[in-house]
């Protein structure tokens, strides 16, 4: 097995001395604050941008607390960590997020600079999680891993996160801004729906450089992000990346909440316009102030560097004889397991999505055993993926077995990835003072009527995401089948769009038809399905590829028959 020492890091960023003074010295300016507000002595007008910039918001019942997980990977000693926490301060339960984070929903005002300081302990914190800043740096949870890999995204999120981190000019922006890295083949962080989607890639001289797309975001107006430049070096990136979070400060709207992301001002600017004020601001930024020193580079890289990987052959016995024993198992590996690019590992997937549970949610006890199962098999580190599951990326064939058996019996062995149960929710109006309706009962009902997994393997690959309102956070634009949350005269109701996609060949759903009830919404999951299996070509057939061959008709002509 793996096992290294307790504590021990692998993959992941070592903070210094001066991570650690500063994370220390934040947290101790935090709890004054939060004395001023309890005393009376600041309003909560006074104190709530004091609170978002260190990561805490006032929601529908409590104060939700999100703690940061850079480009979502963290040790199993932090992991434990957020579980000791969850019991101490929350309901015993944790929520990851969209963006590669965790929440908790249930924190007293008063609690939170315990938490802070508790989490300090493990180099953890919740600065930029909010705020008008650069929020959190996403990447693909396979990073470091997968075998289409060109470029560790790592690297270049951890740059941008010590970039990012209090940068004095981007702290205050119009709005907030995020950024996704893909440094793989294929796009596994949705780079195209970010406010800067980057994909790393190697030219023909073997350097590393990016694609730089500016302007996509979901939410009320939902845009997909444009290329700027097909081509940026590695030593340029930071200057690149500077120069658009200028133009962005500089013409960005501040006068309207609805029109100041990026997305807006690139599409009102126009792309010829918006490229043109960036390429003269990179002009006056490149030179050697701005050019990303490779020696630096190369001292982060080290911080990621590869695991000790035993050599083993690829083919694994123990694997092929618990696959042909096991069904469920052999189930499972079908589809949570990713081949590793070192011969005899594999990635596993671990669903937070169980038949009826909450999307994201783990319990505490779960935590702790998850990260126990991230010492004994994948080096002590783990990932949380921008579809609210866990990855371990470094496990033995040999060892699959007994990580999913020991999973399985703690609710966390679902086997659908990818599938039709691995549904994305925000919150919704459970917990969140924005939303329209509730989107936990809904993804509940709907995993919980197709929670057969052979109906599911069946099915194919289909993600349904549910968002509670307009903003967004469960990504529905974006989602095969999409659900919004709309209120209609104080009555919940679910707007169904299709065809969306997050991957490189991203695309925006289509609105079906009107907005149904929940109940409704349902039988029109089911509905759609039925369709696309009565039209899908050869059996096999995806289902976005379906309905752009049959169109639209079909699935509206089932779901509003009766109207």
């Amino acid at each position: 097995m793996n096992h290294i020492a307790p504590g021990a890091r692998a993959g992941i960023y070592h903070y210094d001395e001066i991570d650690r003074q500063f994370v220390a010295e934040r947290v101790e300016q935090f709890r004054k604050q939060v004395d001023r507000r309890l005393s009376g002595e600041l309003t909560e007008e006074e104190f709530k941008p004091i609170r978002l910039m260190n990561g805490l918001y006032l929601q529908l019942h409590a104060y939700m607390l999100r703690i940061a997980v850079p480009y979502g990977v963290m040790s199993a000693t932090q992991l434990r960590k957020l579980a000791a926490i969850g019991r101490k301060y929350d309901r015993g339960y944790g929520h990851f997020t969209t963006r590669q984070n965790l929440q908790y929903n249930w924190i007293k005002l008063e609690d939170t600079p315990a938490i802070l300081h508790e989490l300090a302990e493990v180099d953890m914190h919740a600065l930029q999680t909010s705020g008008n800043c650069v929020r959190n740096v996403t990447t693909d949870p396979f990073v470091g891993a997968a075998r289409d890999e060109v470029v560790d995204g790592r690297v270049y999120a951890e740059i941008l996160r010590q970039w990012t981190t209090m940068h004095p000019e981007f702290t205050y922006l119009p709005r907030k801004f995020k950024i996704a890295i893909s440094g793989a083949e294929s796009d596994r962080a949705a780079v195209r729906i970010h406010d800067v989607g980057l994909l790393a890639r190697r030219n023909d001289k073997g350097e590393a450089g990016f694609s730089f797309y500016v302007g996509g975001g979901l939410g009320r107006s939902p845009f997909v992000g444009k290329l700027v430049r097909e081509w940026v070096a590695q030593e340029d990136f930071v200057a690149y990346l500077e120069a658009i979070l200028r133009v962005y400060n500089q013409y960005g709207r501040r006068d309207n909440i609805y029109k100041a992301r990026i997305k807006i001002l690139v599409h009102e600017l126009g792309l010829e316009k918006f490229t043109q004020e960036v390429e003269e601001e990179f002009a006056r930024l490149r030179g050697p102030k701005y050019r990303l020193d490779p020696e630096i580079v190369e001292s982060i890289r080290q911080h990621f560097a590869p695991p000790p990987f035993e050599e083993l052959p690829d083919h694994s016995e123990v694997l092929e004889r618990a696959k042909a024993t096991d069904p469920a198992f052999a189930n499972w590996l079908a589809v949570n397991v990713a081949e590793h690019k070192a011969p005899g590992y594999a990635i596993a997937t671990i669903s937070l999505k169980p038949a009826g549970g909450i999307p994201g949610d783990a319990t505490c006890d779960q935590m702790d055993l998850v990260a126990d199962l991230a010492e004994r098999h994948s080096f002590g580190e783990l990932r949380v993926t921008h579809v609210q599951n866990l990855v371990l990326a470094h496990v033995k064939k040999d060892e699959l077995y007994d990580l999913w058996k020991q999973l399985d019996a703690a609710e966390l062995g679902s086997a659908n990835a990818g599938l039709i149960g691995d549904i994305i929710a925000c919150p919704g109006l459970d917990y969140c003072a924005l939303a329209n309706a509730r989107s936990i009962p809904l993804a509940q009902a709907i995993s919980a009527r197709f929670a057969d997994p052979v109906r599911q393997r069946t099915i194919g690959e289909l993600g349904i995401k549910i968002s509670g309102c307009i903003n967004a956070c469960g990504h529905h634009h974006v989602g095969a089948i999409g659900i919004l949350g709309v209120d209609k005269k104080g009555t919940e109701y679910y707007q169904i769009t299709v065809g969306g996609d997050p991957t490189l060949t991203t695309a925006i759903g289509d609105i079906l038809g009107p907005a149904v009830t929940e109940t409704e919404a349902v039988d029109a999951i089911e509905a759609i399905v039925d369709v696309y299996l009565a039209n899908r070509a050869d059996g096999s057939e995806r289902f976005i590829d379906t309905l752009k061959r049959v169109g639209h008709a079909p699935f509206k002509e089932r779901i509003y028959a009766a109207d």
